[in-house]
């Protein structure tokens, strides 16, 4: 006789969310230059039905929080890690503006690795095209 597999982790979230009936999860990505135009696409898809969760935090903007080089590089690790963690909670993700930097390669190809739909603003743009 065989034994049923354990659910892996997505699995198990998939199936938390579905029991709570929770609506479709995009995070947003892209270079914080597109800060105007995520906060435009976070509109368009709640409007749309959607929970969205996007970068929280503009480094390019001053901001006392990176006015320390040793504690803004230690940040830029916590909120890139923070950022992943969005990704693996997401259902999908939405790539903001007509750049992508190697910070958004990177989170593309991770959400990718991880099965994620991947849409594009400007789907120009999409490394993998």
């Amino acid at each position: 006789m065989s034994h049923p597999q354990p659910l892996t982790s997505e699995e198990k979230l998939a199936d938390v969310k579905k029991q709570l009936s929770l609506p479709r999860i995009v995070v947003i990505c892209g270079s914080t230059r597109f800060m105007t135009e995520m906060a435009q696409a976070d509109l368009r898809e709640t409007k749309a039905g959607k929970i969205v969760v996007k970068p929280g935090c503009d480094r390019k903007s001053p901001h006392e929080f990176w006015s320390d080089p040793v504690e803004a590089e230690a940040l830029k690790v916590r909120l890139g890690d923070l950022h992943r963690a969005k990704i693996r909670l997401a259902d999908e993700v939405l790539v903001v503006g007509d750049y992508i930097g190697d910070s958004t390669r990177s989170e593309i190809a991770y959400a990718r690795s991880l099965g994620k739909p991947v849409r594009f603003t400007h789907p120009e743009v999409d490394p993998d095209a």
